[in-house]
């Protein structure tokens, strides 16, 4: 399977290669032969699903899938992998070949013959790096190419290096010594366990997937408020950070997208822990744990959840949407999956109307956007973890970390 040639800056051509044509080219040298199709002409059919309308209109705005994320330059880059697993499921639901063609695009690009990755450096030791790779696992599942592999092969090595805490969790980034964030699971544990379900078998296996249950263990146990059942940002075993509390080494807010990426990873990470493993058990609790903490904050009255989720009240705070997606994809899949109780399936439902009556908005041609995102916060530097700082972090509109779960959300919702 080779990739199609997109012209670059066509974007309103390839829409409607997209949503009409939806074929591959078989060699990299062929091109497709189209009538000119206008900008006026151009239309994301509101009779599609919002999976596949809001994908339709991340592939407008990002004809290349290596600049995703408003990128000048390629980045081989977690919001990539976010993309373009949304991208992976879409296509399995539609069987549309131009969606395959886009993920291929993404690897055919940043990974070379040799199977060496543009743009990544394994001696970082950044999780965030680790997403990527679950798109080349599926392209290696469908290709058999060897780079894909090669490439894999070099992310695993990582896992292996990755410094890690004196019990053993991984540190966020070799340069965030002694930290474990939030963020961390999803960027790296649904890879390493989908990793080992393909590569690894007997005791390899078991390891890995020992460890992989123990990330969340930890990350319970350092970073878990047990008065709320919310989890904090971020941990530092040192505690020497200045967001770090001095007795708990924790941040001091539960921040929604990092609550997000938490769940994201939790049921994402069961679609690949053996049933008859004992550490699945307590993933499960963690999940109903936490879906119970994260539906007492909902806002009752619009269904969605405030950029820093227990203070609502306070002023500033917003509600905002890459949180909201995170939150409503994770309950709708729980209960899809059977691990959560069917109530979560209404609470899930509220939540996406709440996003499409609040932060969706649809152009003319058809074209979806989502609104208030907020576009990156983290930890460290000038970046303290208090209210003020999240509240005052960019907001911006179709931030990847926000369109990547809705259409996870609408594909488990079936909306």
């Amino acid at each position: 399977m080779n990739t199609i040639e997109f012209q670059k800056y066509r974007s309103f051509l390839f829409i409607i290669i997209l949503a009409v044509v939806s074929v591959g080219c078989k060699n990299k040298e062929e091109k497709k032969t189209v009538a000119v199709i206008t900008e006026s002409e151009m239309k994301i059919s509101d009779s599609l699903k919002w999976s596949e309308r809001m994908l339709l209109s991340e592939i407008v705005r990002f004809p290349d899938p290596t600049l995703l994320d408003f990128r000048e330059k390629p980045k081989w880059n977690y919001t990539n992998g976010l993309i373009l697993t949304a991208t992976q499921r879409v296509y399995e639901e539609t069987n549309k070949q131009a969606y395959f063609d886009y993920i291929y695009e993404f690897g055919d690009k940043m990974v070379n013959e040799n199977g060496e990755i543009k743009t990544y450096t394994q001696q970082d030791y950044k999780l965030d790096v680790l997403k990527p790779g679950d798109a080349l696992l599926y392209l290696y599942s469908k290709t058999k190419e060897e780079r894909f592999l090669k490439a894999l092969q070099t992310l695993r090595t990582q896992i292996t290096g990755q410094p890690r805490t004196s019990d053993g969790g991984f540190w966020h980034k070799k340069v965030y010594e002694h930290q474990m964030w939030l963020d961390g699971l999803y960027m790296a544990q649904p890879f390493y366990a989908h990793y080992t379900k393909m590569f690894s078998e007997g005791e390899e296996a078991e390891k890995a997937y020992n460890e992989i249950v123990k990330q969340f263990a930890l990350i319970q146990k350092h970073t878990l408020d047990e008065k709320t059942g919310l989890l904090y940002h971020g941990w530092d075993e040192k505690k020497q950070q200045d967001w770090a509390d001095t007795n708990t080494g924790t941040s001091a807010n539960f921040w929604s997208r990092a609550m997000g990426w938490y769940g994201m990873a939790l049921v994402d990470v069961l679609d690949y822990l053996p049933e008859d493993h004992p550490g699945r058990k307590d993933m499960i609790t963690y999940l109903n744990q936490f879906v119970k903490a994260v539906a007492k904050v909902q806002d009752k009255d619009t269904g969605l959840w405030y950029q820093v989720l227990d203070k609502g009240d306070l002023e500033g705070n917003y509600l905002e949407a890459t949180g909201s997606s995170m939150f409503v994809y994770v309950m709708a899949k729980g209960v899809n999956q059977g691990y959560l109780p069917k109530k979560y399936r209404t609470i899930a439902e509220k939540g996406f109307q709440g996003i499409l009556d609040h932060l969706v908005e649809v152009e003319p041609n058809g074209m979806v956007n989502l609104e208030k995102c907020c576009a990156v916060a983290g930890l460290g530097g000038d970046r303290d973890g208090s209210f003020e700082y999240y509240i005052n972090e960019e907001v911006r509109a179709n931030d990847p970390k926000g369109t990547g779960p809705f259409i996870m959300a609408s594909l488990e919702l079936n909306k």
